[in-house]
């Protein structure tokens, strides 16, 4: 990782996060997060393609889980999601389930087992910066003086 994005990286208003929809690209994706600074990291299974067995959790603060969704959408397995959801129940960390996903997403919805799963990370104090602190950041990337800090 190049000397300015473990910079930002470190940055605690910074969420990092990897696709993870196979075992093939995905599982070997999550190592490099873990080794990030990321005062948030986070899982993207989506579109979750097939069972992807046991995931490293360490680390991790928030699973997101999907279907592929459009046309030609391969189908997702609800034990693949059931074994995803019970893991990070174990590891405590939140899940998200945010979709079933096919040709009509909508119509298959995002309940698992007739509960929809919404959790997220406890890290969220503040999500937006004070106008005073986003206009002086601003000033220094433009280089310019938006607004003077007393």
């Amino acid at each position: 990782m190049s000397g300015s994005l473990r910079e930002a990286a470190a940055e605690p208003h910074i969420w990092w996060g990897v696709s993870v929809e196979n075992r093939k690209y995905g599982l070997p994706r999550i190592a490099d997060l873990q080794d990030s600074p990321a005062a948030v990291r986070f899982l993207s299974v989506e579109p979750l393609l097939e069972d992807i067995g046991i995931l490293p959790l360490d680390g991790i603060s928030w699973v997101i889980v999907g279907g592929e969704s459009g046309p030609g959408a391969r189908p997702m397995e609800e034990e693949w999601v059931l074994s995803i959801q019970q893991q990070c129940e174990d590891a405590d960390v939140p899940f998200f389930f945010k979709q079933w996903g096919g040709f009509r997403k909508k119509v298959n919805g995002r309940t698992l087992r007739g509960k929809t799963h919404s959790e997220f990370p406890l890290r969220v104090t503040n999500p937006i910066l004070p106008t005073i602190m986003r206009k002086h950041f601003a000033s220094e990337i433009e280089g310019s003086s938006l607004v003077q800090l007393t």
